[in-house]
């Protein structure tokens, strides 16, 4: 207890006495002066303040070595004054700014006038025109050889004959044909009858035939009442027309008549069969003729035939019932089937009619002046 005493004495004196700083007794560096702001005299922009909890400083008590002023790295540059931002397109020549575009321009609006086209062609050079190469006839010598080259070397006499061989053998040979082109009944009120028209023969080459045609009508009863024949020599004038020329005889109950022909007969463009022809009698009688025919194709069997025929006087024959001028009229329709081309009956409706002195000649003898027939009849040819 002696002993322990002096000790416990001593630890309830420093209970009792004040609390001794951390760095008592230790020697402590002066204290430092603030560090630079390095952003000092820059235009800082306002910064919206942040509460931060505060922080215990880790160096509290700490003894820290003196540290040189932080050095400002803009410290000597002249600082100008803060600057807007620039404009990324300053200097620069914008364009002026457009109207929204119609999406209707250039259109015609119902009602509105169509503006003047511009020119596409507006402010090009345009080539100058050129000019035509020069038409002008062939060299003379390329007409100055002989007509057959074959004949520079081979004898001109037989090359003929060979020419003439070729011409036979090819196209040159002679061919006929007997053609019905009508053979009908004719009914008809009160005076039934019959009549043939364009009943054809001819025998030659394409180019030179030789024609006979007659045509003629009746009546049931009393026999043929008149009726014609044609003696025709016909030359090629192309591929589709031939000329004719000839004579043709008449036979009437009354006095006959013979005429010189001079005619036309060919295809003519669209299909229309054409026949004309002039007439002078051994009289002085001057007249004409024209016919007309189209074949239209209901199919490859059927087909439907219209035709036209029309005479002319050039002055009055009384003693054939025949005026000047238009004389007569005939219109028909014929619908024929053709069970082989050179076999093709028909029907169909005709027409007739008389004008001027003609019609008058024919209510003097008790006729009529026209009307109208129903056609049963034949197409053939061999």
């Amino acid at each position: 207890m002696t002993r322990l005493t002096p000790l416990v004495a001593l630890l309830l004196a420093a209970t009792a006495a004040p609390a001794l700083a951390q760095h008592e007794g230790h020697r402590m560096p002066p204290a430092q002066p603030a560090r630079t702001d390095p952003h000092a005299g820059h235009n800082i922009p306002e910064q919206p303040q942040l509460q931060q909890p505060a922080q215990a400083n880790p160096h509290t008590g700490h003894q820290m070595p003196a540290s040189p002023p932080a050095v400002d790295p803009h410290a000597g540059h002249p600082i100008s004054p803060q600057q807007p931002a620039s404009d990324p397109h300053a200097g620069h020549q914008m364009p002026a700014e457009q109207p929204a575009s119609d999406p209707h321009a250039g259109h015609q609006m119902p009602g509105q006038a169509q503006p003047q086209t511009a020119d596409p062609h507006a402010g090009h050079q345009m080539p100058a025109a050129v000019p035509a190469p020069p038409v002008a006839p062939p060299p003379p010598g390329a007409l100055s050889g002989p007509a057959h080259a074959a004949d520079t070397v081979f004898d001109p006499a037989d090359m003929e004959r060979v020419r003439a061989a070729v011409a036979a053998e090819h196209g040159g040979g002679r061919t006929w044909r007997f053609t019905i082109d009508r053979l009908e009944a004719q009914i008809r009120d009160g005076r039934d009858g019959f009549a043939w028209d364009d009943v054809q023969f001819w025998y030659g080459s394409p180019t030179e035939r030789f024609w006979l045609k007659s045509s003629g009508e009746g009546e049931f009863g009393e026999g043929v009442e008149s009726a014609e024949v044609q003696a025709l020599y016909s030359r090629a004038l192309n591929p589709w027309f031939d000329l004719q020329a000839g004579v043709r005889a008449d036979f009437n109950p009354g006095p006959d008549r013979t005429y010189l022909v001079l005619g036309i007969q060919g295809l003519a463009p669209y299909w229309f069969e054409l026949d004309g022809a002039a007439f002078v009698s051994d009289k002085g009688d001057v007249s004409a003729r024209f016919e007309a025919e189209y074949d239209l194709r209901i199919t490859q069997r059927l087909i439907l035939q219209p035709s036209a025929e029309l005479e002319f006087n050039l002055q009055d024959v009384p003693e054939l019932r025949l005026g000047a001028g238009l004389s007569t009229v005939e219109a028909g329709l014929r619908l024929r089937y053709e069970f082989v081309p050179e076999f093709a009956p028909y029907v169909g409706v005709q027409y007739e009619r008389a004008f001027g002195d003609t019609a008058d000649f024919r209510r003097l003898t008790g006729e009529e002046a026209g009307g109208w027939s129903l056609l049963l009849g034949l197409r053939a040819w061999f």
